[in-house]
């Protein structure tokens, strides 16, 4: 039978284990507890601003009404209207194969003003809007020759409207123009030059302010020598 001393010594024991058990179980706790944390704190919820960019992204808001596009390209105003493309490439062809087609019968005073209403009318077009001259014209006349001239816009090189300057909508495109020379009604012989040819826009009125060589002519194919 145990003494009244052992059942005490017994029952002190019992009791700091079992207080140890209780430190053990609350250092646990909190040991996982604060692991836990970090994880809940950076994880990513969903939230209704991002629910509603990605309907913006996608097109519709969330009502299902088309969003604003910011940047779109059927929101930028375009610098030169189809028609008045479609104008200003008339213009450039009918004035750059008007250049080239003559006869020797033809004189400076009848050729040229139906030209130059095509044109700006300056001292520069008013200079290169000329018949043949000098013995060229000579050989021409003696030769009774006469000329056909076709004019095709292949692209644009550049279109712009500089509203700083004043100088309005202008447009340079590269004109394609085959001459189809002949002495006499026999003898043809054909040449295709490139142009880039400048077009401006005064008041509703499309007119040729300047051209300059773009590519090599192309004189056909070459006589046979010593014939």
């Amino acid at each position: 039978m145990e003494s009244p001393a052992e059942n005490k010594r017994s029952a002190v024991l019992a009791l700091a284990l079992l207080g140890a058990l209780l430190v053990g179980s609350l250092v646990v706790l909190t040991v996982f507890d604060g692991e836990d944390d970090p994880k809940a704190s950076t994880a990513p919820t969903p939230t209704a601003t991002r629910g509603a960019a990605k309907g913006t992204g996608a097109g519709t808001g969330a009502a299902g009404a088309p969003a604003p596009q910011s940047g779109a390209a059927d929101a930028v105003p375009s610098i030169v209207k189809p028609d008045d493309l479609a104008a200003a490439h008339r213009v450039m062809a009918e004035y750059m194969s008007g250049l080239n087609t003559y006869t020797h019968t033809d004189t400076a005073a009848s050729w040229a003003p139906p030209l130059l209403d095509r044109t700006a009318r300056n001292e520069e077009m008013k200079k290169l809007t000329v018949l043949p001259s000098g013995k060229a014209w000579a050989t021409c006349q003696q030769a009774k020759c006469s000329s056909a001239g076709k004019a095709v816009v292949r692209r644009d090189a550049l279109i712009a409207d500089e509203l700083t300057r004043g100088s309005g909508q202008t447009i340079s495109s590269v004109v394609e123009v085959t001459a189809t020379r002949s002495n006499g009604g026999s003898k043809n012989e054909t040449e295709t030059n490139t142009w880039l040819v400048n077009a401006r826009k005064t008041g509703n009125e499309w007119q040729v302010s300047g051209f300059d060589i773009y590519g090599l002519g192309n004189v056909g194919a070459p006589e046979p020598k010593g014939e």
